[in-house]
């Protein structure tokens, strides 16, 4: 007999109310139970004790036992440090997509990965091109200063140009 921990829904119309049970996993929802360990209002607030109520010794010996609990009920159970907490992921069994999803959800991935490398591939090259240019411009920069040095150079030439320049008007007055 496969044992169940689950919750069994009482209350009225939009009034909901649940009993947290264990029962014959073939059992309906409602129907037969083993034995009642608490209860779960939703409709008291978030902070409210009331709002969860568990037999947490009861509650362990079934677990003992082999009782396997539901996903809201292991949920509460975690929170209430009875039992571990549940690894909860994005995707449970039952919200799984079918087969053709999967396969378009991994051709997505596969896409998504290629244009990361190609993406990447650039960056690797415009690093390696901006390597030689910075050295490039390390060799400008000798020039540069050479280009400095023979300004001043350049500079006492035009002053010696003007004292050429009053021979050639002696000459000229002559």
């Amino acid at each position: 007999m496969s044992l169940r921990i689950r919750l069994a829904r009482g209350g009225a119309k939009k009034r909901p109310y649940y009993r947290i049970v264990v029962t014959d996993s073939r059992m309906p929802r409602d129907g037969r139970f083993i034995e009642r360990v608490g209860s779960y209002n939703p409709m008291l607030p978030k902070d409210h004790a009331d709002r969860i109520v568990l037999n947490g010794d009861r509650i362990k010996h079934w677990l003992s036992v082999g009782a396997q609990p539901s996903d809201r009920v292991a949920r509460f159970l975690g929170a209430a440090e009875i039992a571990a907490v549940p690894v909860i992921s994005e995707q449970t069994k039952k919200n799984l997509p079918k087969a053709k999803a999967q396969e378009r959800l991994r051709e997505a991935e596969e896409k998504a990965a290629e244009a990361a490398e190609a993406a990447a591939a650039p960056v690797e090259e415009a690093v390696a091109e901006e390597a030689p240019a910075e050295e490039a411009a390390a060799e400008e920069a000798p020039a540069e200063e050479a280009a400095a040095e023979e300004a001043p150079a350049e500079e006492a030439a035009p002053e010696e140009a003007p004292a050429e320049e009053a021979p050639a008007e002696e000459e000229s007055k002559a």
